[in-house]
């Protein structure tokens, strides 16, 4: 019988073995079906991220390319504004030069018709002298016995004489000054006959100018037609940009929610607006202290310490243990420890930016949500994750966001997506 119980226990030991054995297999397999499926929505909102940051850089560069462009526009509006001026101006004086080339013409015409009747006078006073001398003539056939007997007296046939030489001097000096007269009006027709052809050369340079410039703003007109197509064009790809972005984003905000409800993901926080590099928004966390390792690709990073990535914070030391306070005022946003950085605390400051000090010796021990100043202390400076000595690894973000690791069930934040340069904030 005691034979029969004692086969009995161990049979139930086997069980129980079994069946916790079976348990086992049952939880771990849940565990990594869990853990598989919060690593695929982890990595599905990286990516995510990753696309929406992608997008925002495309929309970023259509937007300088609209911004270019408008400006040609605007440029070219003006050069074509500073044409139509010109156009305009030699317009006018075309109209001028037209003007006066009509009165030279009307000004030629009279002075041609008064040349006309100078030479018609001449050619009568020249009959009218001919007449005389014909009449001279015949006097001088008669003798002067003849002359003196017809005159009745010696002072008549005086008069006579004289008078007929001062009409034919008369006539002489009207002829003269028909002569003279005629040359005068000669030499102004020649004159305005110049200014015409003056007037009629310039008049053919300023209808050449004003093609050549209608020539040009017919280009400007054609070019700034094809640089409004153009920023047509590119505000199509950046609606379309923003539409993908937005779409990506109301996924994004789905997966959060779901990550959310399963623990993976703990909270995102995304800058309203990013300030100007060089606006001393900040102070440093230490009053002395010094650096031993700035933000980007440094000579550490280089060498592969964070595979590849370049280094998203600040390092910088004051001595071990000492006290660690916040950059700016704001609420504590999260905290842990993981491995890479060891315990670490975030803190929420105005614009929704995010400060991270990790490495510190202990948890930082405040609760999320507490309002914390420049002077209130957060940790201490220490060692922990992965470090080579003491030091504060201060890091700031526009876009920061915690999940949780389901191979070792570690808080971590995202590196270095999203990260600023604290030093253009200090």
């Amino acid at each position: 019988m005691q034979k029969y119980l004692s086969k009995i226990k161990q049979n139930n030991q086997v069980l129980v073995i079994l069946i916790a054995v079976f348990v086992f297999i049952i939880l771990n397999s849940l565990f990594a079906i869990r853990a598989s499926a919060i690593d695929d929505t982890s990595q599905k909102i990286l990516d995510l991220r990753k696309q929406i940051e992608e997008l925002t850089k495309q929309a970023a560069q259509y937007k300088g390319t609209i911004a270019q462009k408008q400006k040609q526009a605007d440029t070219l509006k003006k050069q074509i504004d500073i044409l139509n001026s010109q156009i305009a101006r030699l317009q006018l004086s075309i109209n001028i030069t037209d003007r006066q080339i009509s009165t030279t013409k009307l000004e030629i015409n009279d002075l041609e018709g008064q040349i006309f009747d100078t030479t018609e006078e001449i050619s009568e006073k020249k009959s009218a002298i001919g007449e005389l001398l014909s009449l001279a003539y015949e006097r001088d056939k008669l003798s002067l016995l003849a002359v003196l007997i017809k005159s009745q007296r010696l002072s008549d046939f005086t008069d006579q004489a004289h008078q007929a030489e001062n009409l034919n001097n008369k006539l002489v000096s009207l002829l003269a000054e028909l002569k003279t007269q005629k040359e005068s009006l000669e030499k102004d027709k020649q004159q305005l006959d110049i200014k015409k052809s003056e007037l009629e050369t310039l008049n053919s340079k300023q209808i050449n100018q004003k093609g050549v410039l209608s020539g040009s703003k017919a280009s400007k007109d054609t070019l700034l037609v094809q640089t409004k197509g153009q920023e047509a064009k590119y505000q199509q790809l950046l609606s379309a940009v923003e539409k993908k972005k937005a779409a990506f984003f109301a996924e994004l905000q789905n997966l959060e929610a779901e990550a959310l409800k399963s623990g993976a993901f703990i909270v995102h926080v995304t800058a309203d607006s990013v300030p100007p590099k060089g606006t001393k928004l900040f102070q440093w966390p230490y009053d002395d202290y010094y650096t031993t390792q700035g933000y980007g690709m440094t000579s550490y990073a280089r060498r592969g310490a964070y595979g590849g990535a370049p280094h998203n914070g600040v390092d910088i030391a004051s001595g071990a243990g000492s006290a660690i306070r916040p950059i700016g005022a704001g609420t504590i946003l999260a905290s842990g420890f993981n491995s890479g950085f060891g315990n670490w605390v975030a803190v929420l400051h105005d614009r929704n930016l995010v400060s991270v000090y990790a490495h510190m010796r202990s948890p930082s021990g405040l609760a999320n949500t507490t309002p914390v100043t420049t002077g209130s202390i957060i940790g201490y400076e220490g060692s922990t994750g992965n470090s080579s000595g003491s030091h504060l690894h201060l890091s700031l973000y526009r876009d920061f966001f915690t999940y949780i690791n389901a191979k070792n069930g570690q808080l971590y934040f995202n590196y270095f997506e999203g990260s600023l340069n604290p030093l253009d904030y200090l």
